[in-house]
């Protein structure tokens, strides 16, 4: 029997209130969370790359502007960041009959290692995919030991 009620990202919309109350006190606090529900692991989809010299990281972000997009790195973990607005209310004209877009924030974090710095990572948006190329960096070699003759 199928069901009239609508779907939202490929599930029924209903099953979002019924994790209701298994997640309100776990989770529902991070910011993806906001913006997709418990859909948001199969958002920002990621191809990701190695090669010789570093790994090269391709970002699906489809509708959002360059300027919504945040990258950060610290302690060795980039984060990709995501917030979107929605239309200013006052704005828009007509009766809006249905709305599945949202608004809100949403982010990924991959570890990229400790000795990458924001300078080595380079990072272009076009048509909605975000490239980033990440060098392999590995810790600087500690300096030779070397043996000091006494005199005498």
């Amino acid at each position: 029997m199928s069901s009239y009620l609508p779907a939202v990202f490929g599930e029924n919309l209903m099953d979002v209130f019924n994790d209701f109350d298994r997640n309100f006190f776990r989770g529902w606090d991070r910011p993806e969370h906001m913006l997709y529900g418990k859909n948001a692991s199969r958002m920002m989809k990621t191809d990701v790359k190695e090669t010789e010299s570093g790994y090269e990281l391709d970002v699906d972000l489809p509708g959002f502007k360059k300027e919504e997009i945040k990258l950060e790195l610290e302690n060795g973990y980039l984060t990709i960041s995501t917030e979107k607005a929605l239309e200013n209310k006052e704005e828009q004209k007509g009766r809006v009959l249905r709305q599945e877009r949202y608004a809100g924030t949403m982010s990924r974090s991959f570890y990229v290692g400790s000795y990458v710095t924001e300078e080595d990572i380079k990072a272009k948006y076009e048509n909605g995919v975000l490239s980033l190329s990440i060098p392999k960096k590995e810790a600087p070699k500690a300096p030779e030991k070397k043996t000091i003759c006494i005199e005498g």
